[in-house]
């Protein structure tokens, strides 16, 4: 029988209701042995997913019961097209109820997902298309699932890739469902490739198990947001192809029976405001997003009669947190209710699932004000000297996850004390398998004691992590160690035509020494008016920053972002050097 009623057919929208919040059955916090078993019990009760448009519309309601009645005939197809337990299939995440049905059907069915991202983020198609035909070939996958939005490219997603199939959720959800058995999903079989937000160039898919992804989601739930036994509810934009999205706000709530309300990624950018008041109407409660997603909301004042009151984890994640944005938008919604003591700071990557380290709950954003010129010339986090010393405040981001286990260390490998900086190393059963057929990468990246090189740098402080940022990232100038984004938010706070995002610094050698430069998008046309932005920019960097820079004027939009809307040093150092970016110094590569 096909139980089937797409997010497309046609619905009363003064009928449709939202699932509720409540599921009315004991909560669980993902002691399940994987995602089918978990939906198996989140099926018994009245939560599940509501899918919005960007304008807040209720597009479909999907309560966990229906879910898993269609995810099982979705994977039943699947495997009746030939397809075995272990394949792979390429899904294009939209944030609608065709990729729940997909991305479950899969786990029922033993195949092993691969979400991949939107064109949202990504500067032309052709540059889309080669990112996405680079991961799907990266995965070996089977079968490409591609939404309706971008259905006309699908020739050119999958020509010459020899696929069992390539079509939209619609094509294959008219297959026939067979009468055959699905397989038994065990604990140790791999559930999804996580495709990290940089990987673009060459792409490294991330294999998370359903047990290592059912830890992770099980201590988020329990230790991390401390979900509430009723009333809690869950509202995101994030989109379902980056970890955030996927295993923060997608697999946790369903293994923990909690409802979502899903607003579409690519459309948050133009109606943030609309986020903000599914959190208001449905009475949300924990909610996440990266600091330029409050920024975007802050820009506007609280509409009348918004409340946010019931918004108890505001949480930050997903880039480095930035505390001005945080106190901006707090400041401007507490007349609507906000808490700033919702805020919530948090530490993670696809390599260990999603979290590693949470926050206290209910206390806000912690910050540490550091002497910048001791950083930079010693690696030592201490106060500033003087009130007038250079400075930079970072953001505790809190104890290790139980049952996982962080280190900051030196080059040598010894663990370091509170207030030094090194590498930070993790540990625990939330961890990849490896990157996905990448053996020489993930010996890399986890040593024979099962520690992860994360590749961010940070100290300890009273136990909390503080991450100061990519190692890859670092620019060493004259002995000192610069971060850019020191640079960048100096510039973006600094200037007031320039905003979140526009700015992006990296290094070059230049004969014996680096160089740094900085991309600034620009907004003015006039010649005065750049040379002005220019030169301000230089002489900022020279006064705050003791620093030698070349500025060059980038038009608006031309920074590279990574699938989850962040800024990528890389790409743009790149794109730079091939000469996208005019007019340029001389200087030669790397």
């Amino acid at each position: 029988m096909n139980v089937m009623n797409s997010a497309s057919s046609t619905l009363n929208e003064e009928t449709l209701q939202p699932v509720p919040t409540n599921s009315g059955q004991q909560r669980r916090y993902g002691d399940f042995p994987t995602f089918p078993a978990a939906l198996d019990y989140a099926a018994q009760g009245n939560a599940g997913f509501n899918i919005y448009s960007g304008k807040g519309v209720l597009l479909e309601a999907l309560p966990y019961k229906k879910l898993r009645e269609q995810a099982i005939e979705t994977g039943l197809r699947l495997l009746g097209m030939g397809l075995q337990p272990g394949d792979r299939v390429a899904i294009v995440a939209e944030s609608d109820g065709d990729f729940a049905r997909i991305f479950f059907g899969c786990q029922y069915a033993g195949l092993v997902s691969a979400p991949l991202p939107l064109p949202v983020a990504f500067a032309g198609k052709e540059a889309y298309l080669a990112t996405l035909r680079g991961m799907i070939t990266s995965a070996g996958a089977s079968a490409v699932i591609i939404p309706q939005i971008i259905e006309g490219w699908t020739n050119d997603i999958v020509s010459g890739l020899g696929l069992v199939f390539a079509g939209s959720p619609a094509e294959l959800m008219a297959r026939p469902v067979p009468e055959i058995a699905l397989p038994e999903i065990k604990p140790e079989a791999l559930s999804y490739l996580q495709f990290s937000s940089g990987s673009t160039r060459f792409p490294m898919g991330v294999c998370v198990s359903q047990k290592s992804g059912m830890a992770n989601v099980a201590a988020i739930a329990h230790d991390g947001l401390q979900v509430r036994e009723t009333d809690d509810r869950c509202v995101s934009w994030l989109p379902l192809y980056h970890d955030m999205g996927l295993v923060g706000f997608f697999l946790t709530p369903m293994t923990c029976q909690l409802t979502v309300d899903m607003l579409p990624t690519r459309e948050f950018a133009r109606r943030p405001h609309v986020w903000l008041d599914l959190i208001s109407r449905n009475r949300g409660t924990l909610a996440y997003s990266p600091s330029f997603g409050y920024e975007l909301c802050a820009r506007r004042p609280a509409a009348e009669g918004l409340d946010l009151s019931s918004w108890r984890v505001a949480g930050i994640g997903g880039d480095m947190i930035r505390p001005h944005i945080l106190e901006i938008f707090a400041e401007r919604f507490a007349s609507a209710g906000f808490d700033k003591r919702a805020f919530e700071a948090s530490y993670g990557m696809a390599e260990a699932t999603l979290a590693i380290s949470f926050a206290p709950l209910n206390t806000g954003i912690q910050t540490d004000t550091v002497d910048l010129s001791v950083l930079e010339s010693q690696g030592l986090a201490v106060a500033p000297k003087s009130a007038n010393a250079p400075s930079r405040t970072f953001v505790l981001c809190g104890k290790v996850l139980p049952h996982h286990g962080l280190e900051v260390r030196d080059a040598e490998g010894n663990v370091l004390p509170d207030r030094t900086v090194g590498t930070i190393f993790v540990r625990g059963p939330s961890l990849m398998d490896g990157y996905f057929r990448q053996p020489e990468e993930t010996i890399k990246a986890i040593d024979t004691q099962k520690w992860l090189n994360t590749g961010d740098l940070g100290y300890m402080l009273n136990g909390q992590i503080v991450v100061t940022g990519r190692a890859k990232d670092l620019i060493i100038i004259n002995g000192r160690n610069i971060w850019p984004q020191d640079l960048e938010w100096s510039a973006e706070n600094e200037l007031p035509t320039l905003r979140s995002r526009d700015v992006a610094v990296f290094s070059l050698e230049k004969g014996e020494q680096e160089e740094i430069v900085a991309l600034i998008q620009c907004r003015a046309t006039t010649p005065e008016t750049r040379e002005e932005l220019r030169s301000e920019a230089a002489s900022l960097f020279r006064r705050l920053h003791g620093v030698e820079v070349s500025v060059v004027l980038v038009p608006p939009h031309a920074l590279p972002q990574t699938s989850s809307g962040k800024l990528t040093r890389a790409k743009a150092r790149t794109m730079f050097l091939s000469g996208v970016f005019e007019p340029q110094p001389e200087v030669e590569p790397a």
